[in-house]
């Protein structure tokens, strides 16, 4: 008996940013790969991984967005995480093997004394089972061949540390031993996994990371996303509707309105002149390319400002604007 032929998906221009809380137990390609496969999208990207044990905030960016996403990496993000005291693992987390067990004899001031310890600037120590590279090569890499390179430390920052509330006791009954929890606020490039050895080793038992959450990435949060499972249930109308406007990334970037022919070449590339400040982060908006299109602006690009020329650095194509309008019309102002 014969295979029934694969039905192919056809592929079409989406324009946007979803907001994702990622399930636990895919790697981030993965749930990106599912969600651009319900999208039936052409093109699409992420702006930064989150671990297949974790769960939690990722921002997926589609079509027009993809010129952006790079800027979400420097981001400052903040996670719910647990730990298991009095284990140390050969990940740090729950995927590697045991290497010691010992007894959990701290109380609550031990805690906070160690959380107020590693809160504010810092020094870490990647861990070795991690995607950065050393002489080409994923240290990951090298830690399943049993090797262990040098790493230098990098400069992080810790917002926030702080416990979560516990049932009744200072350490949580859990069925995998004595846990705490804690809500960690942190810079870019932070390992939440090494931060959970490192406090374990301060309080004199180990731990390891048995659950992590993104609950911030910059400036998105759980409030604004959707679940893998609640995407597939919707219809396709829905899942566009889902999608949040490309602009929803330049949060942070001061906005330029153009006139119509001076939007036009700044679309070419062009530098304008005008009575700019000098500023690094602009996102530049434009006159509909159309009348009689129900809305007051488009988003052009970004630029940064110098000596009072508006100077392009990432734009978006006619054609992705007004594929994007044709998409996901912006509501007008009330």
């Amino acid at each position: 008996m014969t295979a029934a032929p694969r039905t192919r998906v056809q592929r079409r221009p989406v324009h946007g940013v979803l907001l994702l809380d990622k399930p636990l137990g895919l790697s981030s390609n993965q749930a990106l790969q599912k969600v651009k496969w319900l999208l039936r999208a052409e093109k699409a990207g992420h702006t930064g991984t989150l671990d297949p044990l974790a769960t939690g905030v990722l921002p997926l960016c589609f079509g027009a967005a993809t010129k952006f996403s790079q800027m979400h990496l420097d981001a400052d993000k903040a996670y719910e995480a647990t730990l298991r005291l009095g284990v140390t693992t050969t990940t740090g987390d729950a995927e590697g093997e045991v290497l010691q067990e010992r007894p959990v004899a701290v109380s609550d001031a031990d805690i906070a004394a160690v959380l107020e310890r590693f809160t504010g600037p810092q020094q870490q120590v990647p861990p070795m089972h991690s995607a950065l590279k050393k002489d080409g090569k994923a240290l990951y890499e090298y830690a399943r061949a049993g090797e262990t390179v040098e790493r230098p430390p990098r400069n992080i920052t810790v917002f926030r540390l702080e416990r979560l509330p516990a049932p009744e006791s200072v350490l949580q009954a859990h069925p995998q031993g004595k846990v705490i929890k804690l809500h960690a606020a942190v810079s870019k490039g932070t390992y939440i996994r090494t931060l959970a050895e490192d406090i374990g080793a301060a309080l004199g038992c180990g731990a390891h990371l048995i659950g992590l959450r993104r609950v911030q990435t910059g400036a998105f949060g759980l409030q604004g996303c959707v679940t893998l499972e609640a995407l597939e249930a919707m219809n396709e109308a829905e899942r566009l509707q889902a999608l949040h406007p490309v602009d929803i990334l330049l949060t942070g970037h001061a906005p330029v309105m153009l006139v119509a022919d001076d939007a036009a070449r700044f679309l070419t590339g062009l530098r304008r002149r005008g009575t700019w400040p000098d500023a690094d982060h602009l996102a530049v908006y434009g006159p509909p390319p159309a009348p009689g299109v129900a809305v007051e602006r488009v988003l052009l690009g970004t630029a940064h400002a110098h000596a009072g020329q508006l100077i392009p650095t990432r734009l978006l194509s006619p054609l992705e604007i007004t594929q994007a309008l044709a998409q996901h019309p912006p509501d007008l102002p009330a």
